[in-house]
């Protein structure tokens, strides 16, 4: 069972159709009581960094999430659930986010922000998942993009500058754009995190 964190931070309709479409169970979770019999756990997000983090915080998925992730259980995180990983961001001086890696995100300084659309993400890490994309298409749309400060590039875009469209290290997998609305791109991509991680 796939459970999809409700934090009151974005739609989360078309995560659970297009999970539901490749034939997972998949279940909304409403507060970290219900993590029980969840095997996967994904953290979607649009919106503001601060303000997720404090969704996050009230509703004790901040916690939750960070124990998940120790735990070793197969995490995902996509667009703003990416960003939220991280220490800081420069959308919200002196928020702290959930720090489980190391690292910033950073506004886009040239080019029209946001970024909406689809861009071309480059397999740049070594790993099953890796193997398993090839270079695709994904739907994107943000202002901000991670920094880490260490090697756990999964995919690379460019966007005036080149930068770290997923990440990937020991049990997390996380995205900046949108699996759910990438089309046959980011089902395979669903897919395979699904099979492989």
């Amino acid at each position: 069972m796939i459970g999809i964190v409700d934090y009151n931070a974005g739609n989360l309709f078309s995560v659970i159709n297009s999970l539901r479409f490749l034939g997972f169970q998949v279940r909304i979770l409403k507060s970290p009581a219900e993590l029980a019999g969840i095997d996967r756990l994904i953290l979607p997000g649009v919106g503001s960094f601060g303000a997720a983090i404090a969704n996050l915080q009230r509703s004790g998925f901040s916690d939750a999430v960070i124990e998940w992730i120790a735990s070793g259980r197969p995490f995902l995180g996509i667009c703003l659930g990416l960003q939220l990983l991280f220490e800081t961001s420069e959308e919200s001086d002196g928020i702290r986010g959930l720090s489980v890696l190391k690292g910033s995100v950073r506004k886009f300084r040239t080019n029209k922000v946001p970024q909406i659309g689809w861009n071309l993400g480059r397999v740049f890490g070594k790993s099953a998942l890796a193997e398993s994309l090839g270079d695709e298409y994904y739907y994107f749309v943000h202002s901000y993009y991670v920094c880490p400060e260490e090697e756990i590039a999964l995919l690379k875009t460019e966007y005036s500058v080149e930068f770290v469209s997923g990440i990937q290290k020991d049990n997390i997998v996380a995205v900046q754009f949108h699996p759910e609305k990438s089309s046959y791109a980011g089902l395979k991509f669903l897919k395979n995190w699904v099979e492989l991680c």
